[in-house]
């Protein structure tokens, strides 16, 4: 479905559209009413031919103070043609809608988010005919959410968290809270939500660790001791989950592991204290310094 991180990146929004809502409030912090209602329009924005024009992904917000196009466009790098078309392409839904367009970029890079916030004007200098200001989704302004709760709290977001931040080193810390949380979700959006992060993941190492992730995520839904988990609010699968985990990702960081260290983390069954030590295996430069306050 998903084949790269420019697809992801901007699809994410469709899956849950009221996304876009959230990120112009905790994100952009930029005001926008409440809405109504979504609805994901044709992302061909073709006038003539031979020239087709296709946004990334188009939207219909409706609010109690009026409807408007919401246009995501997902950017990998400086694109010069691009401050050409998006005027372009808002001015023309404009003509054909008649609904207020707004202009949303989400991109991994920071040097990119920079290029792209930068206002784009044409006409007379200091009498301009047209002004766009795009609105800029990337590593800079939103949050890395390293945390369960947090993650659990809006799945959607955390999973924006991810993507953004994909191709940098804060990764590493997103990806095993947000597996878990993918499990307070139901069994197809948490496949779809994997395989957006994964095709937004820069680093080789961090793909693998998140396949594996998804793995036990793909075995939570489809085992019956999962279904006890569920039911029963039972702490058991979790615990041997993070403690594996805790052990692949000190593996990954390539820090050895004595056989001392990893039967104590394998035999912990205090989710607490597993949740901890995963933490800290983020950032531990000795094995040891896993059961190391401070």
């Amino acid at each position: 479905m998903v084949s790269s991180s420019h697809e992801a990146l901007h699809w994410d929004f469709q899956k849950d559209p009221a996304l876009l809502t959230r990120a112009f409030q905790s994100v952009l912090r930029v005001p926008f009413p409440e809405p109504r209602d979504f609805a994901v329009l044709n992302a061909d924005v073709t006038e003539i031919e031979p020239v087709e024009r296709r946004v990334d992904t188009l939207m219909r917000v409706d609010t109690d103070e009026g409807t408007y196009l919401i246009v995501v466009e997902a950017q990998g790098k400086r694109d010069e043609g691009k401050r050409g078309s998006w005027p372009y392409y808002l001015s023309y839904l404009y003509a054909k809608y008649g609904w207020e367009p707004v202009l949303v970029v989400i991109t991994q890079n920071s040097a990119t988010a920079r290029w792209a916030a930068q206002p784009i004007r044409r006409g007379l200098p200091g009498w301009h005919s047209m002004t766009v200001r795009p609105l800029v989704i990337g590593p800079d302004n939103v949050p890395v959410i390293a945390n369960e709760r947090e993650a659990e709290r809006d799945v959607p977001l955390a999973v924006l968290s991810a993507m953004t931040h994909g191709r940098g080193t804060k990764a590493a810390a997103i990806l095993e809270p947000l597996a878990f949380a993918l499990r307070t979700v139901d069994a197809e959006s948490a496949a779809v939500f994997g395989q957006l992060i994964e095709s937004c993941l820069g680093d080789s190492q961090a793909k693998e660790i998140w396949r594996e992730l998804m793995s036990e995520v793909r075995y939570f839904f489809n085992s019956s001791v999962a279904e006890k988990v569920r039911e029963e609010g039972r702490d058991e699968g979790r615990a041997e989950d993070r403690s594996e985990t805790t052990l692949e990702i000190l593996e990954w960081r390539n820090i050895p592991v004595s056989d001392a260290v990893r039967e104590r983390v394998l035999s912990c069954s205090d989710l607490k204290q597993l949740k901890m030590w995963s933490r800290r295996a983020i950032h531990v430069m000795r094995a040891e310094d896993l059961f190391t306050e401070g």
